[in-house]
Order: structure tokens, then C-alpha cells, then sequence
């Protein structure tokens, strides 16, 4: 075959095509990574440990923290679980993994464990020594458990050369960050060196904390709602711009001018700021029930007072829709108006298409403390298509 020409007809005329043994050697390597797909697919490792001195119910405990997760997490898990079955369970997981490298070739960091059963053993039966050379009859029970460990329910596939990872997939995403460079722009924007990123992010929530706090304490009424929608960082060499969107600037601004400058010295002080100019401007929002960060702190204020989450999530869907949206979802867990046991609510009104990526949409999280306990707010705000 290799040397021969071919005659390969494209719709309109015949074309002659030389037969090369990289032709060959391609087909051929096709076939190696389809037989070594299947390999791949089938690699798994099983282990067992029969009559364990300890009851089935004990490891059960242990082997539900486990299941699902990589090797590396599960004897970082079991090292700090202060439960005795641990220990047992602990060396078998060691030993299956040690097996599927020794025999297999396997790595350990692409192995997880997939199933991980236990069943009741036999019932021993023993005499417990007492003093003077007495004994009495008890029952101990043991358990048999069963492993299996698979490499990575991700599993590593080669195909045409490059290394792909699949399995199963989350099902949550932030979607802020799931539109980002589409219809979502950044809250930060500037550059620094690899060993320097952290430090940026970590000045950059100084900057907002910072910023929160003051106008929490000089806002002019007691409302609760502070009315910071967002806040944008710029940094350059020598300056550093912050841009606060607020839906009511003049509670803060009204009576003292000058608030802005003490707020600028501020920020100044905590970061220790030399070389460094800050600019801060505040512009106001149009529409600021529109924003789900103000919409959030509108509700956690109703929940301090007491008020039924019911009423509050209606009245905010109310104020939301004169902000004209086109849908919302507002979401509260926790211990809902005091009740023992936790639970989630949520309220749509209008149509929230998370999954649609031209879909502009406002997503924020916000926690509110009560009486009762610490309550989570998820507020979803869909604008409009791009």
C-alpha cells in the first residue's frame, strides 16, 4: 500500500493522492489510543477487609465522609477524624493504592474512591476477665469492608495527542463569573508579578472593607441599607482610583461636604499609602432597587426587624419591578423566622435564564446576623439579552 497512488474524487474531478507511511503510522496510532481508551475506562482497583473487631454501623459513619472523593482528600480526611474506625480503614485505602501503583502503574493523585460498602460480619463471642479469676460471656460484632478505587471518575483519556479530563461536573457556578468578558466586566483592573497577586487582592478587599465600614457608621439615617452597589479599583504606578457606585449618595454626602476627603484619609491610613496618590469618586445609580447588593441589604434589615421573610421577599420584588427587570429570584437559608431546624426558601417572579450567557444578569450573596442565627441571601436580577 505505501508507494501506491490513489485516485480520490472531490465532487468534480479525480485527484491523485500519495500513500506515505506516516499515513500509515497515524491510522495505526488511532488505533493504540481507542485500545488504550478502553483500558483506561475499565482500570479499577478493588480491596477488602474481612471481620474487622468493630460494628457496621461505626465504619458506615466514617466510609459516608469518603465516598466520592480523591485518595490525596480521603486520608487527609481520615488523619483528622478523631473516630476509631478510622484507623482500620485508613491502612486498607493505603494498601489498595499502593497495589493499583505497584501493579498497574497507576498514579495516586488520579485516583479516587467510587464505592465504599460495609456489610455486618459474624458475631464473636468472648469472655470478658474480671478479678479473682472470674469471666463472663459478651458479644463483639464485626463488619467486612469492601473498596473500590477507580482512577479519577475524571478519567485521564488521550486522545490525538492531547490529555483530556471528563467525568462528573458541578453543578453551581457563580454567574458573575460565568459571564465574564461577555456581559460581565471585572470590579478590578490592574497587573502585578505572579508573587505579587495575592497581595493585590488582599488590598483590594482592605479597600472595600475599609470603605463599608465608614459608611455604615456616618450613614445619616439608620436604615441598614448602605446603598453601595459596587466598588471599582483601577490601580496604576502612582495612583489608585476607586469609583463607588452608590443608589443613595446623598445620605452620606448631605450635611458634610467634605465626607469624601475624610474617607479618602482613611483609606489612606489603613493602607499605609506614601507613594501612592487615591482618588476616590462617588456616582450615583439610577435605579438602585435594580442592583441585587442594595436589594439584599433592603431584606436583611426587614429580617433584623422581625419581619416575615415572606413579606420582605414581595416587598423587594415589588421595589424590583419598578426598577424594570425582567426577572428575579431571591433566595434565604438558614433558620427561617426562628425555627429549630434550617431550611431554604426561594421566590421567582419573571424569567431568570442562568444558563443563557448573553443574559445579563446580577447575582450577589449576603449574610445578615439575627437572633436566631446567621441567615444567607442569594439574589438573582435578570436586566436583559446583549
Amino acid at each position: 500500500m505505501i508507494g501506491h497512488t490513489i485516485a480520490v474524487h472531490n465532487g468534480k474531478e479525480h485527484l491523485p493522492i500519495y500513500i506515505t507511511d506516516r499515513m500509515i503510522s497515524n491510522k495505526n496510532k488511532d488505533l493504540e489510543v481507542r485500545k488504550r481508551e478502553k483500558e483506561d475506562i475499565k482500570t479499577e482497583v478493588y480491596a477488602l477487609s474481612q471481620s474487622i473487631s468493630m460494628s457496621a454501623h461505626k465504619a458506615r459513619r466514617v466510609l459516608d465522609q469518603i465516598r466520592g472523593r480523591s485518595y490525596q482528600e480521603t486520608l487527609m480526611i481520615l488523619e483528622l477524624m478523631p473516630y476509631r474506625a478510622c484507623y482500620p480503614i485508613f491502612k486498607l485505602i493505603y494498601s489498595a493504592a499502593a497495589n493499583a501503583k505497584h501493579n498497574m502503574g497507576l498514579n495516586e493523585e488520579y485516583l479516587v474512591i467510587i464505592k465504599a460498602t460495609v456489610n455486618e460480619g459474624t458475631t464473636v463471642k468472648k469472655l470478658k476477665p474480671r478479678a479473682r479469676g472470674r469471666s463472663y460471656p459478651i458479644k463483639r460484632p464485626t463488619c467486612h469492608i469492601n473498596y473500590c478505587i477507580e482512577r479519577y471518575i475524571l478519567i485521564r483519556r488521550i486522545r490525538r495527542g492531547k490529555l483530556y479530563q471528563w467525568g462528573s461536573m458541578g453543578q453551581k457556578i457563580n454567574p458573575l463569573g460565568f459571564r465574564l468578558g461577555t456581559t460581565q466586566g471585572h470590579h478590578s483592573l490592574w497587573f502585578a508579578q505572579p508573587k505579587n497577586y495575592s497581595k493585590g487582592l488582599q488590598e483590594d478587599q482592605k479597600i472595600r472593607d475599609c470603605i463599608k465600614n465608614y459608611v455604615q457608621k456616618n450613614m445619616r439615617i439608620s436604615s441598614g441599607v448602605e446603598g453601595i452597589a459596587r466598588i471599582e479599583i483601577q490601580k496604576r504606578i502612582d495612583l489608585i482610583q476607586i469609583i463607588i457606585h452608590m443608589g443613595f449618595p446623598k445620605l452620606l454626602v448631605e450635611g458634610k461636604p467634605r465626607r469624601i476627603e475624610e474617607l479618602q484619609m482613611n483609606v489612606q491610613k489603613e493602607l499605609n499609602y506614601v507613594n501612592r496618590k487615591l482618588n476616590i469618586a462617588i456616582t450615583r445609580i439610577t435605579k438602585p432597587y435594580g442592583h441585587p447588593n442594595i436589594l439584599a441589604e433592603f431584606i436583611a434589615g426587614q429580617l433584623r426587624n422581625r419581619v416575615s421573610f415572606r413579606k420582605a421577599i414581595k416587598k423587594a420584588i415589588e421595589l424590583t419591578e419598578q426598577a424594570d427587570t425582567k426577572g428575579i429570584q431571591v433566595q434565604i437559608a438558614g433558620r427561617i423566622d426562628g425555627k429549630e431546624i434550617a431550611r431554604v426558601e426561594w421566590i421567582r417572579e419573571g424569567r431568570v435564564p442562568l444558563q443563557t450567557i448573553r443574559a445579563k444578569i446580577d447575582y450577589c450573596s449576603y449574610r445578615v446576623r439575627t437572633i436566631y442565627g446567621v441567615l444567607g441571601i442569594k439574589i438573582w436580577i435578570f436586566v436583559g439579552e446583549e
